[in-house]
């Protein structure tokens, strides 16, 4: 990241992420500003960073607050939980904001999309987590001392069909996989909950894959397909053999740290060669 003179805002979700792009920020010199959202943002994140604690619906004051302190730049990082009805009631400028965006029509993507547009209109510039930070970003290759099978890889090229058909109906980005069998697909509960729902389904004959890939409308500055350790972890625990995501599509939290787990859970982590 260059120490540019625009001042970003970090629209913190859950996990390390916000905070470590915050800690880039400082590092080299950018300004930074956190919006944490009570209820999903890590109060770690924003420790020794200046911040507002707020509430999802509360738009009105978030966006005055973003303005009054110079933001130009907005980037959306870290998982966001389903919001209870009180954390997500809107104010008077967040309902205007939500009949514009149609909440009721549209899938995760759409209301991103229409999300990002809102923002744009008032004035913010919208960037990517991984053109902030490159590290993130996905690259080819086997991450792990396992490898995939022939059967798993067999998985693979079955879940990324599946994977892309429901994200291109804006539903989810994964599904599990095994011996040619879809397992689960991920809809609005997650990656997590569908992991478990999984594994209760998992044959005894062994295998079965993760398959996490970028929706084919997807806006990349708003949502990628994302895995850490407690991804590895999961995929464990449901008696998975492997996970695999796109090169330059998927954002990992930590390579070393997922590869070591993988390692020490023995799963496979590969990251797949672009337009496969």
């Amino acid at each position: 990241m260059s120490a540019g003179k625009d001042k970003l805002g970090i629209l913190a979700g859950g996990g390390p992420l916000p905070g470590r792009l915050a800690r880039r920020c400082l590092e080299t010199g950018r300004p930074v500003f956190i919006v944490a959202f009570t209820g999903q943002t890590e109060p770690s994140s924003v420790e020794g960073v200046p911040h507002l604690w707020t509430r999802m619906g509360s738009v009105g004051p978030t966006l005055e607050r973003l303005h009054a302190e110079g933001v130009t730049e907005l980037c959306m990082i870290g998982p966001v939980h389903r919001p209870t009805i009180r954390e997500l009631l809107p104010d008077l400028r967040g309902a205007r904001m939500a009949a514009r965006i149609g909440l009721g029509a549209r899938g995760d993507d759409g209301l991103l999309r229409g999300l990002g547009e809102a923002l744009a209109d008032e004035g913010f510039r919208l960037v990517g987590a991984h053109d902030l930070m490159e590290e993130l970003l996905a690259k080819p290759g086997l991450l792990t001392r396992r490898a995939p099978t022939d059967a798993d890889r067999a998985d693979i090229d079955r879940g990324l069909l599946v994977a892309r058909a429901v994200g291109a109906v804006d539903v989810g980005q994964g599904a599990v996989v095994q011996q040619g069998v879809v397992l689960a697909v991920e809809a609005a509960e997650g990656t997590d909950a569908m992991l478990e729902r999984a594994g209760a389904l998992l044959r005894a004959a062994g295998g079965g894959v993760l398959v996490k890939a970028r929706k084919p409308q997807q806006d990349t500055r708003l949502d990628m397909p994302t895995i850490g350790v407690v991804t590895v972890e999961r995929a464990a625990a449901a008696g998975l053999a492997g996970i695999a995501v796109e090169a330059d599509g998927a954002l990992i939290e930590d390579a070393a740290a997922v590869a070591e787990a993988a390692d020490r859970l023995d799963l496979f982590v590969v990251c797949l060669e672009p337009g496969r």
